[in-house]
This record gives structure tokens, sequence and C-alpha cells, in this order.
């Protein structure tokens, strides 16, 4: 391996010699060793070397008084898992007796150190080992001073759950960092349903060609977000295989874990470019006085600003730690006991002969377990052994690096800022929580997360063609090309919604016949079918292993019974449109009007006098004359004009809605359904078709119907036989039938049948999916556009305009021919009439007999007074106007015959 920085590193340990020669001198502390794994040499090992140093050097400088000195002792692991382990296990503890070991730098190395630690009772301080499979040893002795891989996966999910995104691919490396943090991946992402269909591993070895492979193999899935989780170099290699395969471009989601994007720092401009777009979960480190003076230091020793990473504060910080808990813990007891032979043969481990246990160890532990203080890289607090984060950075890759889009807070989720807090439950949109974004391909548009690649299958798409309503499906054979031809609602509504997605979808139309609808659906959870399209009802059943869109027609099961005419054909029909007590009433007030008319015109009209039997007739006459308007008596009083006024405006009134309602009963008919719901049914017992459809079936079982009185129909046209028969020989009283099917059945007989009930609820006809398809949520989105826009309206003109002008919508119009198409004319229609003229009557009686009293003041013999009042009324002003009418009468007669002469 190559070696860096040789001149940095002497230069660091003679800083470190000097420190403790200036102990030595003050207070003579007491001098404790600790070891270092690391991978020397490296420009890595170069950086942290340092930062360990500097802790060493700023811990002491600033607590002179202390009583212990950390002297370090470095063994290079030589970037291997077993060399690591053997120079921790045989050289630090066995040899050099150290208590404590700093790193190392990877969670496969500290796998293999844990163990020994725990023997040892030496406990292992790691900066960088990340993987959560480390916790799973559940050793006392190993304590991460960094953060889990997994504490980052709500990070993850909480930017995912955010845009929407319905499945997730992870890549990761195979080895036990890349897999350490899968199971907390998935089990974040089940928490809000979201799928990850397939992995893809790639071996931290891989060539050039084996990842093209895997990327290759990405592409050709519909599945377009993906969250890595690699070391940095092998994310650089990936990255630049994804651009140059071309799965950088618009429509693609990159999610980086903080073991990449903790080192963009540290990446060349050429790496970057090619994650562009990219996001990413970045380790949050909060500013300070005291990291600020850090960097200062860190640039005075050439080392570029962009090269400092979050693991070496961890180191810089892990390093107080040990030396502030080393010096709690005092000098007491750092001896070694070494182990028995027994002990040794026990292990059966031939190196491990010499391994001794430390008595240091478990005081150690203990004021390890308990150091609390404020280091460069935030709060620095064991809890478990481990950092326990409490905030992330969400980072945009640009070319500068990772671009701050905001932050996720385990008590607020994600925000813009740190300080917004108490906002986080307002927002709304993903602009409300995150800065603007700059995705793959140079766009601000939001990825679906999913779609149909064009180098992909095409979807399967299954249609009956047995279906007995063409309007709704129906497939017919091409004599010339010998293909199916798909027609229908359900084939134009499917077509307008792959239109309204907001990608291309590719699919091929496959006809089903003689098939079932169970049978049919059952198909695509066999993954015979990617989809089926057509009259297919959403029912909770079915929904057991596939899904359904969002339903395209209205909801539920109809109850269609015949209609009969209950109108009686007879020959008092001209009677019916008056109720009795109106005719009665009408006929007594002819009676009366023409008394009343009699009594005000007999003294002073000589049409109205005469003989008894005479004024009579004329009564009776003059009655039954006003009911055409043709009285041959002239009226010559002020009431008796007002009188017949009134009565002929009733009169007028009468005839004409008397004759409006007669003409109604003689042309319309009155439809009545034979059946009004379906408890009518259960309580007689009646015989009852129903659609061939097992849900529909099960539902009339549950309401009470036996097997007995249930008739299965399949066509319309049987469905029509049944209704027509008569129970007692083979037919049914009413059929069910979903509502898609009751609209086209009654639109050829709306005349016969009606539907008077919708007893049973279901979710009308859907779109049928796997379970898990993310085209799911994308045609149920498409299925609302279409049913805002003018494009629904348009199908339906298109396939029921013709018969919704021959029969109105049962949905709309349920009841097409009204119980009772008219209403029997009452008194209550007229009684403001009557009584108007019975006032009117009132007051001209009352006039005239007040008036008759008057003239005959002395006269008190009834006898007297009817003698007197048959006499004719010689002083009435009618008199006189007679008189002048008879003068100018007599005056043109003579002046005309004296012309004529």
């Amino acid at each position: 391996m190559k070696r860096e920085h040789d001149l940095v590193l002497k230069l660091l340990f003679l800083d470190i010699l000097l420190l403790m020669q200036v102990g030595e001198g003050q207070n003579t502390p007491t001098e404790v060793k600790v070891g270092i794994v690391d991978d020397v040499g490296t420009s890595y090992s170069n950086r942290t070397l340092f930062c360990i140093n500097m802790s060493l050097s700023d811990f002491y400088s600033s607590h002179p008084q202390t009583r212990t000195r950390l002297v370090t002792t470095i063994v290079d692991s030589q970037n291997d898992v077993v060399t690591a382990a053997a120079a921790a296990a045989l050289d630090l503890i066995t040899n050099q007796e150290v208590i404590a070991i700093i790193g190392p730098s990877t969670s496969m190395q500290a796998q293999f150190m844990i163990e020994i630690g725990q023997k040892s009772q030496v406990p292992i301080v790691s900066y960088s080992a990340t993987s959560p499979f480390l916790s799973s040893i559940r050793s006392q002795y190993f304590f991460r001073a960094t953060y889990d891989d997994s504490s980052e996966v709500h990070a993850i999910k909480a930017i995912i759950k955010l845009f929407g995104w319905r499945e997730v691919v992870p890549v990761y490396v195979d080895n036990t960092f890349g897999e350490g943090i899968m199971p907390h991946l998935t089990d974040a992402l089940q928490e809000i349903n979201v799928r990850i269909p397939y992995r893809i591993v790639i071996s931290p070895n891989a060539t050039g060609d084996e990842i093209s492979v895997e990327l290759l193999r990405m592409m050709t899935r519909p599945t377009r977000v993906f969250v890595v989780h690699t070391e940095d170099l092998l994310a650089s290699r990936l990255f630049a295989k994804a651009k140059e395969i071309g799965l950088m471009k618009q429509g693609y989601v990159w999610i980086l874990t903080n073991a990449i994007t903790d080192g963009l720092g540290l990446m060349r401009e050429t790496e970057l470019d090619t994650m562009q777009g990219v996001l990413g979960v970045k380790t949050y480190v909060p500013r300070s006085e005291e990291l600020e003076a850090f960097k200062s230091k860190w640039k005075e020793n050439s080392f570029p600003l962009s090269s400092l990473s979050v693991y070496g504060l961890w180191a810089y910080d892990a390093t107080t730690a040990l030396a502030m808990a080393i010096e709690e813990a005092g000098t007491s007891d750092l001896t070694f006991v070494k182990k028995t032979d027994h002990d040794a043969v026990r292990n059966n481990m031939s190196g491990l002969q010499g391994l001794g246990v430390s008595q240091y160890g478990p005081k150690l532990l203990q004021t390890l377990s308990g150091v609390r203080f404020k280091g460069l890289a935030g709060d620095f607090r064991f809890i478990n052994r481990e950092l326990q984060p409490s905030v992330f950075e969400i980072v945009n890759v640009d070319g500068r690096g990772g671009r701050t889009i905001g932050y996720w807070m385990k008590e607020h989720g994600l925000l813009k800022n740190v300080d917004h807090q108490r906002q986080a439950t307002t927002f709304t949109t993903w602009k409300d929580r995150l800065r603007p974004i700059i995705w793959p391909g140079d766009t601000t548009f939001v990825p679906k997360g999913w779609e149909i690649p064009t180098n992909g299958k095409r979807l399967k798409i299954g249609v009956p063609t047995n279906n007995h309503f063409p309007q709704l499906v129906k497939g017919t054979k091409d004599p010339i090309t010998n293909s199916t031809v798909f027609s229908g609602f359900c084939i134009d509504y499917f077509e307008a919604v792959i239109q309204a997605m907001p990608y291309d979808v590719s699919y091929d139309f496959i006809p089903v016949q003689d098939m079932d609808y169970e049978t049919l659906v059952y198909q695509v959870y066999l993954g015979i079918f990617d989809v089926v399209v057509g009259d297919t009802t959403i029912s909770a059943n079915r929904s057991k292993y596939v899904e359904f869109s969002l339903p395209y027609t209205p909801s539920g099961v109809g109850l269609v019974v015949p209609v009969k005419d209950n109108v009686k054909r007879s020959s008092t029909i001209f009677l019916m449109p008056l109720t009795w007590g109106l005719c009665l009433l009408t006929l007594s007030s002819f009676f009366i009007i023409a008394i009343v008319v009699w009594v005000l015109e007999h003294r002073v009209n000589p049409e109205f006098d005469g003989p008894g039997k005479y004024q009579i007739s004329t009564v009776l006459w003059f009655s039954f004359s006003i009911m055409v308007f043709a009285p041959r008596e002239r009226v010559l009083s002020f009431w008796a004009r007002l009188v017949v006024i009134i009565w002929y405006f009733l009169v007028l009134l009468l005839t004409q809605s008397y004759t409006a309602s007669l003409a109604s009963l003689l042309t319309s008919q009155q439809l009545h359904p034979t059946v009004t719901n379906i408890n009518s049914l259960l309580a007689k017992g009646e015989r009852v078709g129903n659609q061939r459809s097992s849900f529909i079936l099960k539902r009339l079982r549950e309401s009470g119907f036996s097997d007995a009185n249930l008739v299965t129909y399949g066509s319309p046209e049987h469905c029509e036989e049944l209704l027509d028969t008569e129970p007692a020989k083979g037919g049914v009283s009413a059929v069910f039938m979903e509502l898609p099917y009751v609209r086209l059945f009654l639109g050829q007989h709306c005349n016969k049948y009606k539907m008077v009930q919708t007893p049973f609820k279901v979710d009308g006809l859907g779109f049928v999916f796997p379970i898990g398809s993310p085209l799911v949520a994308d045609v149920s989105r498409a299925i609302l556009k279409v049913e805002e826009s003018n494009k629904a309206d348009q199908l339906e003109s298109a396939w029921f305009k013709k018969i919704d002008e021959s029969c109105p919508d049962p949905l709309t119009s349920p009841d097409p021919n009204p119980s009772e198409s008219f209403r029997k004319l009452g008194i209550d229609s007229f009684w403001v009439l009557f009584l108007t003229a019975a006032i009117v009557c009132a007051t001209a009686l009352g006039k005239c007999v007040f008036q008759f009293l008057k003239e005959n003041p002395d006269q008190r013999n009834l006898k007297g007074l009817w003698e007197k009042f048959l006499q004719p009324d010689r002083k009435s002003y009618i008199n006189q106007v007679t008189k002048k009418c008879q003068c100018s009468m007599n005056y043109h007669e003579e002046a005309n015959n004296g012309s004529q002469s």
C-alpha cells in the first residue's frame, strides 16, 4: 500500500513526545498505554492520526494538572481483516498490554477485534465502524464513537415518503458493512408501505463489466428510485458507469447514505460530475468556536479544508473521551492476568495462548460509559455504548460537492432549517420542507419514481370477450388480419386514462374467452396477466390477492322489477278527475247561485218573473247554462252581475282544470312497480334472479334468500325472459343487477321494468393490477383527471347517448314513470274561490233583504212579505233605465219606418 506524508507523521510524534516531557517535568503523570489500529501510510490514516494527536495535544494543554498521560502505540492493519485482528490481539494486548484500543477504520476489522476485546476486557473505541451488525455481537467492551448506519434509515424513509415513491431498490456492497443496513432499511420502508422489488449487491472488487451488468438490469426494470450504500471509492466507479449507460438522466432518483456523502469533499471534480442531481443523507456537524479553531490548525498543517471529514472529528472526540475516562478512572491496577493453560486449550486458538485479561478494563468501562462533553462533531455522549444522532443534513450533489437543501430531525422530520421546528406540522408540500432540488438530467421536475422502460416488456392486459353487454366490452375478429379488435366503454376509458398518465405505458390487449371473472382476476395474481381491463367489479374478496384502481363507474346493485298499469279504462272514467266532495259542492253551488240571482233579479227583471212553474224552470235553466257561459236570461242588477262574474271565473277554472286532468288520465299510463323493496320479496318468499356473480349470490344468501328461490341468469335476454314469466311458471318477481348493467338493461326496456332500490353497495367497476404495483396509484390519479375533464362526458355520450334518449338514465331518473301521473281535483284546490263566491252571495242577499225590509217597515206578516216580494219593484232604478232604452228603441224604429216611406 502506498505510504504518504511520512514527514507529517514524524512531526506529529515529536509534538507528542514534547508534550509528554513537559507533563513529566510538571506533574510526573502516569503513562497509560493506548493502542491505535489503522491502515498506516494512506492519506485517510494520516488525517485520522493527525486528529488523534491534536486531540491529545489540546486536551493536555487545556488540562495541565491531569494525573495520566496517554501513550499511543500504532499498529498497521495493512487494510486486511485478519491482519488487523492479529495485530490487535497479539501485539497490542499481549505484548504492549494496552488498556484500550482506538480503531479500526472498517467494520470488517472491528468484527474480529470486538470479541478479542471482550475476552481481554480491553475497550475498543471505533470512530468509523458503522455497521449495525457490530451491535448484534453485544460486547460491552465495544464503544462506537460514530453513528450506526441504521440511524439514518428514518431520514431516507422521510425523503421517500415526502415524494410519494412506492418502490425502492437498495444498491449496496457485498460485505458486512453493506449488508448491515438492509434489515433496518427494509423495516423502515415497510412502515410507509414502500415495496422493495429486488436488490442490487455489488462485490467490493467488482470489475467495470460486472457493475455494468447490474446497472443494465436496473435499467430494464420499472423502478427508478435507488438507495446506494457503499464505500466512496466503489460509489465513484458505480456512478461513472451509471452515467455512461444512461441511468443519470431525467426520471431517475438516487439517494446516498452518509458513508458516501460524508466523503464528498474528498472526491475529484470529475467524480462529482457523474453524481449531479443525487440526493444524500449527510452527518450534521453544528458550528462552534472549537471547530473553527481546529479548522485553522488543520489548514496550518497543509491539509486542504475539503479533506476534513466527520470521521476525523469523531477520531478527535473519541480520543478526548478516552483521555477523560482514563483520567477519571485513575491509575490503579493497570495489570493483565494471563489465562491458564486450561483456558487456552478451551479457547482452541493457538495464537491466543498468551492473551491476558485486563484488570483495569471494568473500571474504564464504567467511566467511559459516563463521559459527556461538547466535541467538535457535536454533543458527545454514549448511550448503550453508541452515539445517538438527532439531526441529519439532506444534500443535493452539484459540481462543488453537496448543497444543503434541508435537515432531518428525529422529533420534527424534514425541515428547511434546523431552527424551524415549530412550523413542521403546518407544511403541506415538499417545497415547504426542502429547498429547490436539481434532479438527475438537470431538471427541477420531481421524478415519478416508476415508469415502464422503453426496452422492457409490454404489459399483458387480459380483456374478457364473452361479455353480454357490448356497450361495455366487445371483442371482434378482424377477417383480414385475424386479430381481435376491442371496443366498448371500458376499453375507451382505459385508453383515455393511459393518455392522462405522466409517462408512456406500452401494452397489448389479450382476448380472454370462456373464463369467469373470478378466474380471470386470479390470473393477475398468478402473473399470467399484468392488468385486467373490462367490466370487473371491485370486491373485498378479490382485493385479497389483487389491487384495484379507483372505480370509474357508479357503484351498487339495483333491484329491477316489472311495472304494470293501474288505471282502469271504464265507462265512468270521466268522473275520476274530481273528488266526490268537489262534485257535490259544485253541483249545489250551481243551484245556490241560480237561486241567489233569482232573488236579486225577480222584482226588477221581467225575465225572472211569471208563473211559479216558469220561474222554477228559469232557475234550473240558468243554473246549467252558466256551465257553458250561455245563459239566455239577462242579468240587470249590480249585485246579481257581481255574483255571476265571480261564479263565471270559478267555473272557468274548474272546467279548465277538469279538462287537463281528464286528458292526462286518458292519454298517460300509471306504471306501478309490482315490488317496492327487498323486504317485501323476503316476506312473501318470492323467486328472484341474480346476475352471474359470486358476491351478489353471497349477499343474497346473507340477506335471507334460500337457494331454492335464487335463479342465476347470464345474458340480458335470459333476464327479460325470467321477468316476463310468472314465478309459478318458472319466472321471477325481480332481479338483482349491478348499476352499470341496470342502465343498459332499462335503456332497452324502460316501459316494462324499472329500478326501485339499491339494496347492496359495491365499489363499481375498476382496473385490476397485481398487489404492490406502482401503476395503481398513477392510474387512479389519471382516472380522477379524466373524470374532471370533458373526456368522461364524451365517452358517456358516445356509448350511452342513444340509450339515454330512448329512456332516462335510471341512476339520475330512477323513476321515469311516477306512481301517480295525475292528482284528483278537490275542494282544497278551489276553496278560496268558493269562499269568495259565498261572501259575495251573502253580501248581495243581505243587501237585498235589508233594502226590502226598509221599503216595507209596516209589514210584519211573513205571508204578506212574501206576497209583497213576488210583486215587481216599480221604484227600482232599473225600470227607468229599461224605459229609456225602450223609448230609444221605439224612436229608432219610427225613424227607420219614415225613411222607408
